[in-house]
């Protein structure tokens, strides 16, 4: 699946080891810098017990990401020309710091029915001078990224076990990037054709995946589920949704659920232009309402289906759902905001392991599991132990 560099591989085949590991990134615009902290340091970690040269895309089997999640897990898992990542993981928060004021540039005002908020050209230009002509199936280890086709009304799941065996599907990963970032109100939709060896071509009309799924953990999972169906080899004697053989991380971006939102006497006046831009919070109310409640859901499915099989510390959460005023933004890119993220990510390592109280809907301690920082620790020792356990039965063969 990838290039010796340096004494690292990339995730050799589950089937040699004992845990399909599962790293997935929600969307979320410019808080994409929340799970860039949480995945620094996880990184970081994973240096200490391996050395310098390791990276998230070393321990991973599949890493899904949608919409910004869909960026990162491109930087990632991209191969630069040593075909290594192109980004270490604690380089994210910097790429985030640098990059937003230009593709969020504050001097745009909000339409309310003059098209989308950005041209989305800086973010068009930035994708392709990162990953050029780099295809889906080339990526270091398996990715999972969603966007929403527009015209046939149904979501497209860029996957790299899928790039490989049709070539239609193997979009560039700029594409790919553009398509699951194009939120409605913010950008544009993307249009762009792929064409396989015989000339046959397949069009796309894309739109943000988070229309389809925020939070793509559950699609990481149905995607192994797939492969085994398919009888991929490197899932051999793996059965599907097997909770027990899963360790996924799956990181959030931050959300405002302290305050209450919206009452219903309030939004009973309401029509279109209310729920699609709301005056007194400058915010889409419409679109904050459909992402919450995707992510939401894929976490309390996951939640419950760890615990119900008795492993649900195989199941790490990282949501922090006390955000408020700029810091709920997506696309609020001034300096004072992104440090403020960047603080919110650092306090989040510090706060104890929580998980979604499925009445509430809010984020409860879990009692015996510590920080965030002390789970991603312990994690890190899982992977590394996972990783080093294939490589010796690799070396057998």
């Amino acid at each position: 699946m990838a290039t010796l560099h340096k004494g690292f591989l990339c995730p050799p085949p589950p089937t040699l080891g004992k845990t399909i590991t599962v790293l997935s990134i929600d969307g979320g615009g410019v808080r994409g810098i929340i799970p860039g902290i949480m995945l620094g340091y996880l990184e970081s970690k994973l240096q200490e017990l391996d050395g310098k040269d390791a990276r998230i895309a070393d321990y991973f089997d599949i890493i899904a990401g949608t919409s910004t999640g869909g960026l990162v897990t491109t930087m990632l898992s991209a191969p630069d020309e040593n075909n290594r990542p192109l980004y270490a993981a604690t380089d994210i928060t910097d790429f985030y710091l640098n990059q937003c004021p230009k593709i969020f540039p504050q001097n745009s005002s909000t339409p309310i029915t003059g098209g989308p908020k950005y041209n989305g050209q800086y973010l068009h230009d930035l994708a392709k001078k990162m990953v050029g002509h780099i295809t889906i199936s080339r990526t270091l280890t398996n990715v999972l990224i969603p966007a929403f086709d527009i015209k046939l009304l149904q979501p497209t799941i860029f996957k790299t076990t899928t790039a490989k065996a049709n070539a239609l599907m193997d979009a560039k990963l700029s594409d790919v990037c553009i398509s699951t970032s194009a939120a409605p109100t913010y950008f544009p939709a993307h249009y762009f054709e792929t064409q396989d060896s015989g000339g046959d071509t397949w069009s796309f009309n894309l739109i943000d995946g988070g229309v389809a799924v925020t939070n793509p953990t559950v699609l990481a999972m149905t995607n192994v589920a797939e492969e085994i169906q398919k009888r991929n080899p490197d899932f051999r004697n793996i059965e599907p949704m097997d909770c027990t053989r899963f360790m996924i991380i799956s990181l959030g971006t931050g959300v405002e659920k302290q305050k209450e939102g919206y009452s219903a006497a309030e939004i009973s006046s309401w029509g279109s232009m209310q729920w699609i831009f709301n005056q007194q919070t400058g915010k889409t109310p419409l679109i904050d309402i459909y992402s919450n409640a995707s992510s939401d859901m894929v976490d309390i499915y996951a939640s419950v289906l760890f615990h119900a099989k008795g492993v649900g510390s195989n199941y790490l959460r990282i949501q922090d759902d006390t955000l408020t005023g700029h810091a709920t933004e997506m696309d609020n890119s001034s300096k004072e905001n992104m440090e403020k993220l960047v603080q919110i990510g650092n306090e989040l390592l510090k706060k104890p392991v929580s998980r979604v109280n499925l009445l509430t809907g809010k984020y409860e301690v879990v009692q015996g599991e510590g920080t965030n920082e002390e789970a991603l620790a312990r994690f890190a020792n899982v992977l590394s132990n996972e990783r080093k356990c294939r490589l010796a039965k690799q070396a057998q063969y």
